[in-house]
């Protein structure tokens, strides 16, 4: 079959391009560097030509309410538009666990996102998942000062991106389901030690201090709100057997 993946380029997308080919299915990435703008809907009934589904795992990096709901409910909007127009007979979305309620900026957008999609006609599955194994790397790179590296204390459930890309191109192959099963790692982690050891695995001295920060937000991070329930799915990959693979495969 043919699949769309709209942010083929990014941390899960690039992943599901690979699972997708791997499967034999033919693949069209949908981002600015292959001619289309999720945002603008440039480029995309000419990308979606014979499209049977399209996995939508486009994100932005932001902290800003306005700016996720915007983004998100934007593009889901243009992505629904273009699918109707060229018959696409399922779009399949990633979200995430546990957003429900959440003053977050960035959760606040993808239950825009969410409701864009309950809200159309449109034929479609709904996953959530918990943070990825790469989650620990980005907060290193955003909070990192000199010698000290920030981090909001936290528990999460973290999951593997391709077992997570996995899931979504076994969906999309599917039927239609809707909200279907959340999906997380095998082992709920502590942030910060996810941290400390991604640094030592990299070489890297820093002191990690872990914040207990005011505001709904922090208080979802630290009281477990963010772990998937009972009914979730687990993954099968390991925090620190992702840790040792990647650390292996730099080193060849």
């Amino acid at each position: 079959m043919k699949i769309a993946v709209a942010g083929g380029t990014g941390t899960v997308g690039t992943h599901v391009v690979s699972a997708a080919r791997a499967r034999d299915h033919e693949v069209v990435v949908l981002s600015r560097s292959e001619g289309v703008d999720l945002t603008t809907g440039a480029g995309l009934d000419a990308a979606l030509i014979g499209v049977n589904a399209v996995v939508d795992v486009a994100s932005l990096q932001t902290q800003s309410a306005d700016a996720a709901t915007r983004f998100f409910s934007t593009v889901t909007e243009n992505l629904l538009a273009a699918e109707k127009r060229a018959g696409v007979g399922h779009h399949v979305a990633l979200s995430i666990v546990g957003i429900d309620g959440s003053s977050y900026g960035y959760y606040k957008g993808k239950l825009a996102q969410e409701r864009a999609l309950l809200a159309s006609d449109a034929p479609f599955t709904l996953l959530r998942a918990t943070q990825f194994h790469e989650f620990a790397q980005q907060m290193v790179a955003q909070l990192s000062f000199g010698p000290f590296t920030a981090v909001p204390a936290m528990r999460t459930q973290p999951v593997a991106a391709s077992e997570v890309a996995s899931r979504l191109v076994d969906l999309a192959a599917g039927a239609p389901q809707a909200r279907v099963a959340d999906l997380a790692g095998p082992r709920e982690e502590n942030l910060a030690r996810m941290v400390r050891a991604y640094l030592r695995a990299i070489g890297r001295r820093a002191l990690v201090i872990p914040l207990s920060l005011p505001g709904a937000a922090f208080v979802a991070m630290r009281d477990g709100s963010l772990l998937a329930g009972p009914a979730a799915d687990l993954g099968q990959q390991t925090y620190d057997r992702w840790l040792a693979e990647r650390v292996a495969t730099a080193q060849r």
